[in-house]
């Protein structure tokens, strides 16, 4: 017996995500025709991809940014992390409220707004859909030389990009903002997707998961369907580790950063968290919940600032 067919429309996002409904392939081809010889009928008799190919899986991506934010190049390398854009698309549409929030409901927009992506990776996806959305300027930061490539190529190869967005290289791991933020300089907020697992076994158990459910049967060999190096998938002591020490490390930029925020995956972290958060005096701590499918994540942000 086949499961319950998905709903027409992905509720648990954010209002303003454009990504609601269900994919338009015939709109998202007349934009990319490049992702026809992907898009199938499924088990419904409905358009899909298979979301088992990573090709597939990267050439949707390419069709979503060029039809909803008029990106005429986009590509990664080979076997980097290519980040599903809904969810992408509904941490920046929270954090805009979270600005908004603070500036008496009204939606801050505009290169003036200054903000920071933690680990921007090779797609600069986050950058481009804030830069679409809301106008807003920013500074990546990135590990990996090869990734900083590819970013710098989107931005260069997209005239809507120029001048939007710069990528630093962090030239130490162990550092988060030390390097990055420049004496005098001011950001607005901080965002980060951090490496979700303790070790590429962990990583790659995950992925064996995920894609056994996605195929409805037992999967052995893992193939990374969003792709991803090491960096990008994991970190010694996984996601809780990392956030962790970037709290700790975001005290020494108090006066730097208005709303430092990062995404966290996994529910049981959130108490370590907020206990590392107290250690450092935060002066205000915001959890904003959010879901995609069957998943459900959250975005925990503080602030050294008394915002009124």
């Amino acid at each position: 017996m086949l499961p319950k067919k998905k709903e027409n429309s992905k509720t648990k996002l954010h209002a303003r995500n454009k990504h609601r409904g269900r994919y338009d392939f015939k709109q998202l081809i007349d934009s990319c025709p490049e992702l026809a010889p992907f898009v199938k009928l499924n088990d419904y008799n409905d358009e899909s991809i298979d979301f088992f190919n990573p090709t597939a899986v990267k050439m949707l991506n390419k069709a979503l940014l060029k039809h909803f934010y008029k990106i005429d190049y986009w590509n990664i390398p080979e076997n980097y992390l290519c980040p599903p854009i809904p969810g992408r698309a509904d941490y920046i549409h929270h954090v805009a409220d979270l600005l908004g929030s603070k500036n008496k409901g009204k939606t801050s927009t505009g290169n003036q707004i200054k903000c920071m992506d933690i680990g921007v990776g090779a797609s600069c996806v986050y950058p481009i859909i804030g830069v679409k959305e809301y106008g807003w300027s920013f500074t990546g930061s990135e590990i990996d030389p090869v990734a900083i490539e590819s970013a710098n190529k989107i931005i260069e190869l997209n005239s809507s990009l120029k001048g939007m967005i710069k990528i630093r290289l962090q030239p130490n791991p162990a550092s988060i903002f030390q390097g990055i933020i420049q004496k005098g300089e001011h950001f607005n907020l901080s965002i980060c997707n951090p490496p979700f697992h303790t070790s590429m076994e962990e990583a790659q158990s995950g992925t064996l998961r995920k894609l056994s459910n996605l195929k409805r049967k037992k999967i052995t060999k893992p193939i990374l369907n969003f792709g991803g190096q090491n960096n990008e998938l994991w970190c010694e002591g996984g996601e809780k580790r990392f956030v962790q020490n970037m709290i700790r490390q975001s005290k020494q930029f108090a006066a730097s950063c208005d709303w430092f925020s990062t995404l966290i995956s996994k529910q049981a972290n959130l108490k370590s968290i907020y206990q590392t958060l107290k250690k450092v005096e935060a002066v205000e701590v915001e959890t904003i919940p959010m879901g995609q499918g069957n998943k459900i994540s959250r975005i925990v942000a503080w602030t050294f600032f008394a915002h009124k």
